[in-house]
């Protein structure tokens, strides 16, 4: 499946990110500090993300691709079925995560965005976009 790497990922961050998320919203205590630490290093690695996914999108409209923010993020094209199906549960997934552990952990709540940029960079390079409009220059009839 193309993509695999993407959803093995996403889903890793969003094991890692529950493995300590989800003790410390239990009461476990002796934990907050790496939970707060994991959040933070998954926060980060989320601009990495981010930034990959953005400048595949850039390459891709350069190249003639029509690609806006509600494609690339949220339809991805004709990226799989099973990608997009796994992306999206992942991205749920630690939204809820996210949810459950808000009051323990508040960094937790930056956590998506890595699921989220995951989403992006699977439609940035999976996915498929109509061309650009071809735009004719219009001069005035003299």
């Amino acid at each position: 499946m193309p993509g695999r790497g993407i959803v093995v990922a996403s889903w890793l961050s969003v094991a890692v990110f529950a493995a300590t998320a989800i003790p410390l919203a239990a009461g476990v205590e002796t934990i907050k500090v790496l939970a707060v630490t994991v959040a933070l290093v998954l926060f980060f690695l989320s601009l990495l993300v981010w930034s990959a996914a953005f400048v595949v999108a850039v390459q891709r409209s350069a190249r003639g691709d029509d690609i806006v923010v509600a494609s690339l993020f949220f339809t991805m094209g004709g990226a799989a079925l099973v990608l997009r199906k796994n992306l999206w549960a992942a991205l749920l997934t630690s939204l809820v995560v996210a949810a459950v552990s808000a009051s323990t952990d508040p960094f937790g709540v930056m956590v998506p965005m890595l699921t989220l940029g995951f989403l992006g960079l699977a439609g940035a390079r999976y996915g498929s976009f109509p061309p650009k409009p071809n735009k004719a220059i219009r001069t005035k009839p003299r």
